[in-house]
Order: C-alpha cells, then structure tokens, then sequence
C-alpha cells in the first residue's frame, strides 16, 4: 500500500508536536491537529486527506467522578470524543473506502472498562460499553465493503493519562491484584494488537474484541 499516513491528534495534544511523535519519527506522517468534537472541522479536514485504507481511533478521555458526582460537563465532553467523534471519524473514512472501492480495516481503541464496572468510572465504563457495540454494527454493516472493524480493550495502559489516573499506590495496587500476569499493559503491547487486527494476518476477523488486559477479565 502506498498511502500516506495521517495522524489525528484531538484537542488534547500539546502544540508544537514534540520531538518522539511518529510525524517527527517518520517524516512521511502529515499530523492533522484538531478538536475532533468539533464535527464541522473534522469534516473538512478529513474530507480533503486520505486516500484511507487503515484507521484506528484512539482519541479518548478519562474524567473520573463518583457516580452522584458525575457532572454534565464531564458526560458531554466524554462522550464527544470517545463516542461520538469515533462514529464520526469512521464515517468520513468508511465512506472514501467505499467510494475507492477498496478494502480496509478499523480498530477502535477501548478498554477493559467496556466490561467490567470500576470505581468512578460511571461515565468512562458506559462510553466505552457504547464503543464496543458501535464496533460490532459498523462490522456488521461496512463488512459487505471488504471494511473489517473491530476493537483492542486494554487494561490500564502506561501512557501519561494512565499515569495520572493510577498514581494511587494503593489503588494501583488493587487492581494489578486482579490481572493474573501482575501488571498493567505497555503501550508497545496494545500497539502490536493493533497491527495484528490492522494486518492481513487478521483477514477473517471482524466484529471482535481483543483483550489486552492481562487476563483482568478472567480473574
């Protein structure tokens, strides 16, 4: 395939783009920074990049509140980016797929919180629930296209906001108790997962969620 990449960033990436983002790393990158709940932007900026054959949405924010503390603020901004952009961004994709004629493949980043209720998750447990089942339709959907579609649910990831959310020794601690393997997922092993369902290797799935979660969910 001789697509250039792009890279979606959302409102949440530091300007200018430091110096270890893969557009630094790998010059042949064109980072297209923007609000992606902002849907009239979005639109623009996507309809003239492409051309697409590959896309992962991982755009996503964690505003953690008890549930009787959960305010609109919070469950509007969360579900703009990590619902609603997602079935957006995948639409302005799926539809140049389609128009190209040709195959593609879509992973959705979400999470082991899909499946599982945690403390003050109220809100990041239900978009993420939400994620998942709007993976399963858009396969079922975009499927007679050649577009397979399906999502990588990881536990917690040490990426900076996973840092911040987990710094709690004790709590950390509380849930490393329930992951079988001891710890909590590298970037490197959610990022390989990806590339297998992005890959040819993965031709016949679709629909599906692949667990990185270090067994979390069989504990």
């Amino acid at each position: 395939m001789n697509v250039p990449p792009v890279e979606v960033m959302s409102d949440l990436a530091v300007l200018p783009v430091p110096p270890w983002t893969p557009s630094r790393q790998c010059p042949g990158i064109k980072p297209l920074c923007l609000d992606l709940a902002d849907w009239e932007a979005t639109e623009a900026a996507l309809g003239s990049a492409g051309p697409f054959e590959l896309l992962v949405n991982n755009a996503a924010i964690a505003q953690l509140q008890p549930f009787l503390e959960v305010t609109r603020d919070a469950l509007d901004r969360s579900l703009d980016v990590n619902f609603r952009a997602v079935l957006h961004v995948s639409q302005i994709v799926a539809r140049q797929m389609i128009a190209q004629g040709v195959p593609g493949a879509i992973v959705n980043v979400s999470s082991q919180a899909s499946q599982r209720a945690l403390r003050d998750h109220a809100v990041y447990c239900s978009t993420k629930s939400a994620l998942d089942m709007l993976s399963k339709v858009m396969a079922m959907e975009l499927g007679p296209h050649k577009i397979r579609v399906n999502t990588v649910n990881p536990t917690v990831v040490m990426t900076d906001m996973g840092r911040i959310n987990w710094s709690d020794p004790q709590k950390s601690a509380a849930m490393i108790s329930r992951i079988p393997l001891g710890k909590f997922a590298e970037v490197d092993d959610v990022v390989n997962s990806i590339l297998f369902l992005l890959s040819d290797k993965s031709a016949m799935t679709t629909g599906s969620s692949l667990m990185v979660d270090g067994g979390f969910l069989v504990s």
